[in-house]
Order: structure tokens, then sequence, then C-alpha cells
């Protein structure tokens, strides 16, 4: 949904509604400049080339983009600039898509910035990726099965790439055991901030790169 802000022109007092814009980024995702409901607007008095743009990453993909700065005309004609907020806090799991955001941001930060929706479905979860990369998220409220991670090794062997499996509910014990042998890093996506936790070896060699 689009994120909406009260917004008071400071000229006339009058108060308006202020609706964000959402622009497609590369990946498909909406995307858009995240307002900071805690700051003031104001006023546009003149006007650069360097303050008509905001620089704001895409949170499924984390390629970063630049859109038009949030601006809103009164009709006393003020024209009021948005406040935008800064970088955002880790993502708090609540939703499916929540899991599937705190996936893609790990892997942004492992430095996979063209990060993108995978072309083939798996069979449970969502799938996302990268050049030299498959990762598959798998939000539901079920530990994923040995099928699952065998799934997704043979799918990334059929693409000469390598793969990273997501899991909010964890994983039951055959599948670490099998993805130990397939070598597949297994992460938990059960942190309340949404950091994913590496739960086997192959992980953990993986995780090693941001420490």
């Amino acid at each position: 949904m689009p994120e909406s802000l009260p917004v008071r022109c400071p000229a006339c007092r009058r108060e308006h509604l202020y609706t964000a814009p959402s622009y497609p980024c590369a990946c498909g995702a909406p995307a858009g400049p995240p307002l900071d409901p805690h700051a003031a607007p104001q006023a546009v008095t003149h006007r650069s080339w360097d303050e008509e743009w905001v620089d704001v990453p895409c949170a499924p993909c984390g390629r970063r983009n630049q859109w038009p700065r949030p601006e809103l005309g009164c009709p006393c004609g003020t024209v009021l600039r948005l406040p935008v907020a800064g970088p955002r806090p880790p993502v708090a799991l609540r939703t499916a898509r929540d899991a599937v955001t705190a996936a893609a941001l790990y892997l942004h930060r492992l430095g996979h910035r063209d990060l993108r929706r995978a072309d083939q479905r798996p069979p449970s979860g969502i799938g996302l990726s990268a050049r030299g990369l498959l990762a598959q998220v798998d939000p539901s409220g079920h530990p994923a099965t040995v099928r699952d991670v065998e799934c997704l090794w043979l799918t990334a062997m059929s693409e000469s790439v390598r793969c990273v499996y997501f899991s909010l509910a964890g994983y039951v014990p055959e599948a670490r055991v099998r993805a130990d042998t397939l070598g597949v890093p297994l992460f938990a996506v059960d942190d309340p901030t949404g950091t994913p936790r590496p739960v086997n070896q192959p992980a953990d060699t993986l995780h090693a790169i941001l420490d």
C-alpha cells in the first residue's frame, strides 16, 4: 500500500493527506522514498538539481535507485518538500514478505546487487536469483524438509549456480544432514529483527564473509 502522511502547510496552515508515489524498481518491486512522519515539511524557495532527487535502496533486491524528492503543491501557492526518512532498522518479521525482504537484504550485504525473482518458481516458498546464485525463501510455518533442500540443489545444479536456503520455521534434522552433504547453506529467519542466522557449516562459511 502507498505510504500516506498528514501534512500541514506552514504558510496557510491548511492540512493535506499526502500519499507517496510508488515507482517500479528494475526488479519489478514497487519502491519509492520512505516518508519521515516526525519531521516537518519545508517550503521550496529555490531549486537545485541535487536537491530534486533522493537515493533510496529497493528493499527486495537492494538496488539503489534515484527517485524524485516528494513534493506537495498547496492551493495557497506554496510548494512543500516532504521529509524523507533515513536508513531503516532491520526488518521486523510479521509477514511472508518480511521474510523475503530479510533474505534479500542479507544477500545484498553479501554482494549480490542484481537480485531479482527467480524465473523458475520453487515447489514451495519464493525463489530469488542473482548472478551465479539461486536462493529459496520458505516463509511457511513448517520446517523445510529433505525434499525441499534437494529440489533447490537440483535446480541450482541444472543452472550451474550456487544455492542458499532461508526458512522461517527452520529445518527438520534430516534436511540439515542432507544440506551438509550437498554443501547447501541453510539460514533460519527466526530472529525478531529479521537477521538470518546460519544453522549449518556451509552457512557459517558464507556468513564469515560479513565478519
